[in-house]
């Protein structure tokens, strides 16, 4: 025992006496690592809680800041020079090895000694009351790695794939050298942050991490059959809110009953002579639009398959500028869908006709420069005009558009408004199909990438300033630059000021709430009362900045609506409700079609049926509303009840049971009885993880065949007879036609 104890004295006189010149010695060390010079104004050396007492902190060498802080004694004068710092970190490193050495005289391990020693030696202060007692002191190692991780992350670049940008390229080049942000053109062997896709979320078919600009389902859902049933469901439950679509009719299942409204019509009043609108289902760019006056007129027929398309009434009487009919492109991001996150741009086009407006008569209705405002038909029009100006030409920008109606005395304030509830009704009524398609594409727990997406909004602006929804675009263009005829036959493209104003903005600021680095949750505040849209029009300053711009950039330009006035619509959101149920009993990952043994297990556990409908009325019901969807869906292949056959069924079942209520408030006590049986069957948690769970996007295999789209349905049938539902669903969605509401959708 006394040989051991002579043995660990001797070690410990050693260690004093190292520890004096190793203090030095680290010292030293510093000051040769550390810069002499002021560090940059974003990046702190030091944690928040250190300064200097006295003197000018611009002028004092880094490395004086620590000694500083390492001294003893606090009350010391901090004015000395760095030498006295040396000598007062030796001393530290002596009298916490000294410490630290009886410490570990009465613990007896050696291997401790060594490395505290070695912590001494680096000036790094500890927690055990040697250094200023009463005072915190944070631990400098910990310090500088949190500052070193923070400084990496803000010096790393996001990485981008633009690879398959196709026609967004130029645009999205600028805005990713805004942000100095590192794009790789021909993709890159390991993850990026973003993908920048043309098309669809399938255009990369092996993405595991990252973000997509893309939803799955979002070009199926968008296209003008399935817009229109989406909306016409919605206008089932809450007629006056969706009053802002135009009535319409899915050719050619719905001629028969097309027809017979405007013949209808015409017999009421002989002098009625209502316009209507075809535009064929996957058109784009006005591609195959035309008007028309009378059923006989539309062209069913494309070779020897008959044509699918939408037919809607014409807006005869649209607010006019200079003359001329023009449509609003509105760009809205749909950050994420589980939660719901809509922004707004509040910058966009507006794009004019080339030739004066005149009321749609029989000897007009060919002249597509006067009816139609699609830029791709216009521009090659012998009138358009390309102007650098944002306020003239057959293109401008909406501020200046709405500026010029504010000069006029119009309340461009309540305008913005029904444009905001337009935006985020449209956005709800498209959701519950979604949600379909993505767990399909997404099973629950797979690894992917997130995703988010640029959509365009065409809306047009009635005489009496009321905002009607034409279409939306999944991919809407973001070229910058448009062709000319810079000589006889040479055409060539060259850059169009008011689209790059635009459109690189958008992109930018999409990108800049994307930043992998400050993509966090958000605490949202939403609120009660009307949509107040005095800082997204008013307001040229958007207190939402980039957390990584340092002031660079100029504010965002897109504004947050939803959930921020989330109280105002979300009872809006029924059919996501029902969609929940859908997901819930689907059964296998993947699938989008509900089986026959499916929709049984899902009346059982909601008990559904009573004795007035029992097991074999719900098969037949099952039957007949499947046999009727897949026969009026010619391209789908898949067997088995849809979404939206299934929100037909879910409709009939609660006008069965609830009879005295109006459609709305069946629908409501339905979902609310399924939910309670459900859960008092399985617990409090029974819709929560397909309810809740977060739909981030990853890559499964794609599908074979196409999926069902919407439809529209029908609560009041006492049967589920097709001719019935048939008879009663006409006379509902078309009983209050009358020559002075009609209204027309002019694609774009």
């Amino acid at each position: 025992m006394s040989d051991h104890y002579v043995k660990v004295k001797v070690q410990l006189e050693q260690m004093k006496s190292s520890g004096e010149d190793a203090g030095k010695e680290g010292v030293e060390g510093m000051e040769e690592q550390v810069p002499v010079s002021s560090p940059p104004a974003s990046v702190s050396p030091l944690p928040p809680s250190i300064t200097i007492a006295g003197g000018d902190p611009a002028k004092t060498p880094i490395i004086c800041k620590h000694r500083s802080k390492s001294r003893s004694k606090p009350g010391k004068d901090d004015k000395n020079s760095c030498g006295k710092h040396n000598s007062d970190l030796a001393l530290h490193g002596s009298v916490v090895s000294g410490h630290m050495g009886k410490n570990l005289y009465r613990v007896g391990h050696e291997r401790t000694l060594g490395k505290t020693n070695r912590k001494m030696q680096q000036g790094n202060p500890e927690t055990n009351g040697n250094f200023a007692p009463g005072h915190r002191h944070r631990d400098m190692k910990d310090t500088r790695r949190e500052e070193g991780l923070r400084l990496g992350r803000k010096r790393r670049p996001v990485t981008v794939d633009t690879s398959k940008a196709k026609t967004s390229l130029e645009a999205l080049k600028l805005s990713i050298k805004q942000l100095k942000w590192k794009e790789f053109p021909l993709g890159r062997r390991t993850a990026c942050d973003i993908y920048w896709h043309g098309v669809s979320f399938h255009d990369n078919e092996n993405i595991v991490s990252g973000q997509v600009n893309k939803f799955p389902g979002m070009i199926e859902m968008l296209r003008k059959i399935n817009l229109s049933r989406a909306v016409r469901t919605m206008q089932e439950l809450f007629p006056e809110e969706y009053d802002f679509y135009p009535r319409s009719w899915i050719l050619p299942e719905e001629y028969q009953q097309f027809s017979a409204q405007i013949r209808m019509v015409k017999e009421n009043d002989s002098t009625v002579n209502p316009t209507f609108i075809v535009k064929p289902d996957g058109g784009s760019q006005g591609d195959g639009i035309y008007l028309i006056r009378d059923p006989s007129d539309l062209k069913l027929m494309a070779g020897s398959q008959t044509k699918q398309a939408v037919v809607q009434e014409y807006i005869q009487r649209p607010l006019l500028i200079d003359k001329l009919k023009f449509d609003i492109r509105l760009y809205v991001l749909v950050k994420s869908m589980e939660p719901l996150e809509i922004y707004i741009a509040k910058e966009g086009l507006t794009r004019f006709c080339t030739e004066p407006y005149q009321e749609p008569s029989q000897k007009n209705l060919s002249h597509v420069f006067m009816h139609l405002t699609n830029y791709s038909l216009n521009v090659h029009s012998g009138k358009f005009v390309h102007s650098d100006s944002q306020s003239t030409g057959s293109k401008r920008t909406l501020s200046s558009v709405l500026y010029r109606l504010a000069a006029k005395g119009v309340d461009i304030k309540k305008v913005w408004s029904d444009i905001i509830s337009l935006v985020i009704k449209t956005v709800i009524a498209v959701v519950p199909e979604l949600k379909v398609y993505y767990q399909a594409d997404i099973p629950p727990g797979k690894p992917g990438p997130t995703c988010f997406q640029i959509l365009g909004f065409d809306i047009l602006l009635m005489k009496n300033l009321k905002p009607v929804l034409l279409e939306v675009n999944s991919n809407p263009s973001m070229r910058i630059e448009h062709e000319q005829e810079v000589a006889p036959g040479v055409f060539e493209y060259v850059p169009s000021p008011v689209d790059e104003d635009v459109k690189v903005g958008v992109i930018r600021d999409t990108l800049r709430l994307m930043d992998p680095g400050h993509n966090k949750p958000s605490i949202f505040k939403p609120r009660a009362g009307s949509v107040n849209v005095e800082d997204i029009l008013m307001d040229p300053v958007s207190q939402e900045r980039g957390q990584d711009d340092g002031g660079a950039l100029p504010s965002l330009c897109l504004k947050q609506v939803y959930p921020k006035y989330a109280k105002q619509f979300n009872y809006l959101r029924l059919v996501e409700r029902i969609t929940a149920l859908f997901i819930r009993f689907l059964g296998v990952k993947g699938n989008m079609r509900l089986g026959p043994t499916a929709f049984r297990t899902f009346v059982r556990n909601c008990r559904l049926s009573t004795s007035n409908f029992s097991m074999a009325s719900v098969d037949i019901l099952y039957i007949d509303i499947t046999r009727r969807w897949s026969g009026s869906l010619s391209d789908s292949k898949e067997a088995g009840m849809g979404l939206q056959a299934f929100v037909e069924a879910f409709f009939y079942m609660a006008a069965r049971r609830f009879k005295s209520l109006v459609l709305r408030e069946q629908v409501v006590s339905l979902l609310e009885l399924c939910e309670a049986q459900l859960q008092s069957q399985y617990g409090a948690g029974s819709l929560g993880p397909e309810d809740r769970r977060s739909l981030s996007c990853s890559r499964a295999l794609p599908r074979g065949t196409k999926t069902q789209s919407l439809g529209l349905t029908n609560p009041h049938l006492g049967s589920p007879a097709p001719l019935r539902r048939a008879a009663s669903q006409d006379y509902r969605l078309h009983q209050r036609l009358r020559p002075n509401a009609l209204r027309a959708n002019v694609d774009n």
